[in-house]
């Protein structure tokens, strides 16, 4: 199943490519263009990109989601349960796929960093960021795969997958969570992508910019948010994937 997605690659090689460049045009626009980092003490560049990298991990799911729903309403699906495997293993060579695309996807957006001058630290610290990024990536992608068993068809994916939109922007990826209102600073310290994105600061040496419970145990929230969403949105998406393929 993983084969096969990855063959979709080089049929569709505009969209893998979109897909890599869109975040690197966020991270150019923000750091040069929108951002100021109002409230950010130190180098805007060392909080922004590790903001950029766990945004990253959260969208580019339509693929994903439009691959599911396409599988299912051209009957593809269909032929494979007569073959003697389990009826999940689509959405596993899917997420593997996926996987394997974020991953480059988050290289790139790395070397694009140290273009523009971010320098994490080094060693045990780093290696652990990058680990967490992708394990939120896998969490956001099963919360993208289940909304696509909801969404059940091709056209009605964009309009679904919006709902992923609150948890990149609603986050600190641009700007520290003391520079907003109240209730608002409050609801962006409590998102699983803020968490990811304060503790992949705090291991690139950058520090964890807020002074909430939230913040100050960002990398327990950045390994137990994902952790959650797993559990609650893999057994989902895999059962509906059994009821609507079945």
């Amino acid at each position: 199943m993983t084969r096969r997605e990855l063959a979709h690659w080089a049929r569709q090689p505009v969209q893998v490519v979109v897909g890599l460049v869109f975040p690197v045009m966020l991270l150019l626009v923000f750091g040069y263009l929108v951002g100021g980092g109002r409230g950010v003490s130190g180098p805007y560049v060392d909080f922004l990109v590790p903001g950029m990298l766990a945004l990253t991990m959260a969208f580019g799911l339509e693929g994903t989601m439009l691959a599911v729903t396409q599988d299912l309403n051209k009957g593809v699906v269909d032929r494979f349960r007569s073959m003697p495997m389990v009826s999940g293993t689509v959405l596993v060579g899917r997420a593997v796929a996926d996987m394997l695309q974020s991953a480059a996807g988050l290289v790139v957006m790395i070397g694009v960093g140290y273009a523009i001058g971010w320098r994490p630290d080094g060693g045990a610290g780093f290696l652990a960021a990058v680990g967490l990024l992708l394990l939120f990536r896998f969490a956001m992608l099963w919360v993208g795969i289940h909304l696509a068993m909801v969404a059940g068809r091709p056209e009605l994916v964009q309009a679904v997958q919006i709902l992923v939109w609150p948890v990149g922007f609603l986050s600190n990826a641009f700007a520290v969570p003391a520079s907003m209102p109240g209730w608002l600073g409050a609801v962006v310290d409590w998102n699983p992508l803020s968490a990811t994105a304060t503790a992949v600061r705090e291991l690139c040496g950058a520090g964890a910019g807020g002074s909430s419970w939230a913040a100050e145990h960002a990398g327990v929230l950045a390994v137990v948010w994902p952790v959650v969403l797993v559990g609650l949105f893999l057994p989902l998406a895999v059962g509906r994937f059994g009821r609507l393929s079945g």
